[in-house]
């Protein structure tokens, strides 16, 4: 369905308050800067702001969406003869080896780190969607293996698949805030990758495999 003008306004009235405020937040920090302040150079009100996000928080990682459904949606889209572990992993290593700027391969991404690092509200939010992340993933799995809901499996596959995610994204931070090349740092989170599957079990690396129809 084509996006109506209304729709894309609103759109793009979000993503100038969110550029805008993201840009406050690089140069000065993420403390440093209030809503009233974004509000004013974004030439908006405060109730608009309020409006597109809900928290302050939710200014700077104004993407999260897409990442607390990132693993759900990887598994539910996996394809025939193929685990959810394998959809995963395969996925996260066409991310890697494309140099993504999602995982924060990118150049800048230092900068980002250092706001989250700095800021207790941030690192808090992103601890929130990590949690967000796995409980995401463990609905997917029970919904497409059909596990009851007194099944703990899901639950502990959910959570070796997301310790892959997890270190993944974990690393790569680290690196990048010490200035790597986003290049580098793919090459070696490849191999990373090759080392974790190869500490995955059989039954994490064989469950909710897609039946072949």
């Amino acid at each position: 369905m084509a996006e109506g003008l209304r729709e894309r306004k609103k759109r793009q009235t979000r993503q100038y308050i969110s550029d805008v405020a993201t840009g406050l937040f690089l140069e000065r920090g993420f403390d440093a800067v209030t809503v009233a302040e974004v509000a004013e150079a974004a030439n908006v009100s405060v109730n608009t702001v309020y409006n597109y996000f809900p928290t302050k928080e939710d200014l700077f990682l104004d993407r999260s969406q897409g990442i607390v459904e990132r693993l759900a949606r990887w598994v539910r889209g996996r394809e025939e003869g193929e685990s959810a572990a394998a959809a995963v992993l395969r996925e996260l290593r066409e991310e890697v080896e494309a140099v993504s700027p999602r995982l924060g391969l990118m150049d800048g991404y230092a900068r980002f780190m250092e706001v989250i690092h700095d800021a207790p509200a941030l690192r808090s939010r992103l601890w929130a969607i990590g949690q967000e992340i796995l409980d995401n993933l463990e609905v997917a799995l029970r919904e497409e293996t059909g596990a009851p809901d007194d099944d703990p499996l899901p639950g502990l596959i959910a959570g070796q698949i997301n310790w892959v995610h997890q270190t993944v994204m974990s690393v790569i931070g680290r690196e990048m805030m010490t200035g790597r090349n986003p290049d580098e740092v793919s090459r070696e989170v490849l191999v990373l990758l090759d080392d974790m599957e190869e500490l995955l079990s059989e039954k994490v690396l064989n469950y909710a495999v897609r039946a072949v129809e």
